[in-house]
């Protein structure tokens, strides 16, 4: 039995920074760096043009000189703001009341709280005391992926419910000059903030994607490849040289997995522009075949557990013809991979 997933609906940090921004602000905190040159060509070839932050790049928390405790408080705060509004503006899309939903999926990594976003969002939205709850903290970019997996396995063992799906990430509390790796400047460049939300149900509520099968794989031997880390600064994301190759290098499980089936649209997680490329040729797809994925890099930047409800919500205005069979990919730290198969429901 499917589960189909309505609409996505997401919501970006309120602060437009440019890429030509970022670099400025590199040149000025680290103006004697002796990579200072290679800092600002990979900024400026990391395929994204504009990102969002939920807080000015010269804030405390973004660019300044705020502790771990504050740049933490503050991107949490921020995650469950923005969190609020895509998961009233998803249950809009959906036409349902906040009362109907049974269960919700929640995917945050960037900023540390106990109780986390789902305990806040049932509050917040009004959800009914006893909704079922699934958390996930850490797995980072893979996360909407695996929340659209976690709603379906809930609507297949429940196939009345209605799940909603919530993904927040601020991924500016990385953005820390007390790094001067040249990873953290990539990063730098990549990361944005947002929120995404979607209702996942066993009856299709309105046009989207409906979800056939699903996939986890983690990479045997790989767990240094991409990491988050905390110190008296704030959070960092770390990686290997070897990073950049990990997604390739899961691809002949993911084809394995798929078997064969047919796959005519794809959601990518738009993680870089390689990665984006190498698994859309990994699918049979041509470079316009993922161009939501790409234009959500270039627009928007790195949403981490977001993105992929991001490229959802972008299919919607350009959808594939019904009935089309298409799969969702996302990666994180692990390294892992996520997938879903299924077809586009008119």
């Amino acid at each position: 039995m499917p589960a189909f997933v309505s609409p996505p609906r997401t919501v970006l940090g309120a602060h437009k920074v440019t890429t030509d921004e970022i670099a400025d602000d590199i040149r000025t905190n680290h103006p004697d760096h002796p990579r200072l040159g290679a800092f600002l060509r990979v900024v400026n070839n990391c395929g994204v043009r504009t990102r969002y932050f939920t807080r000015p790049l010269n804030s405390p928390t973004v660019g300044g000189t705020a502790d771990v405790h504050a740049r933490t408080q503050a991107a949490f705060d921020d995650a469950v703001d923005m969190s609020e509004r895509a998961a009233t503006a998803a249950l809009d899309a959906a036409g349902i009341d906040a009362g109907a939903i049974d269960a919700i999926v929640t995917t945050h990594a960037t900023g540390y709280a106990v109780p986390n976003l789902d305990v806040h969002l049932i509050g917040r939205l009004g959800l009914r005391p006893t909704t079922r709850r699934v958390a996930l903290t850490t797995v980072a970019c893979a996360g909407g992926v695996h929340s659209l997996i976690r709603a379906a396995d809930l609507v297949a063992v429940r196939p009345a419910a209605k799940v909603l799906v919530v993904a927040a990430e601020v991924l500016s509390t990385s953005y820390n000059h007390s790094a001067s790796t040249i990873e953290a400047m990539i990063y730098k460049a990549l990361f944005a903030d947002a929120a995404g939300a979607t209702v996942v149900t066993s009856e299709p509520l309105t046009a989207g994607l409906a979800i056939e099968d699903t996939f986890e794989y983690t990479l045997p031997g790989t767990f240094d490849r991409y990491r988050g880390r905390l110190d008296a600064h704030g959070m960092h994301f770390d990686s290997t040289k070897k990073a950049p190759r990990a997604a390739t290098e899961t691809h002949p499980a993911l084809i394995d997995w798929l078997g064969g089936r047919e796959v005519g649209f794809t959601a990518i997680h738009p993680g870089s522009p390689s990665m984006i490329t190498d698994t859309a040729t990994a699918l049979g797809l041509t470079p316009e075949d993922a161009r939501h994925s790409t234009d959500t890099l270039s627009d928007e930047g790195n949403l981490g557990g977001v993105s992929v409800l991001r490229v959802l919500e972008r299919t919607h205005t350009a959808p594939p013809a019904a009935g089309t069979k298409g799969v969702a990919v996302a990666y994180g730290p692990g390294f892992t991979t996520a997938a879903l198969h299924g077809h586009w429901h008119a």
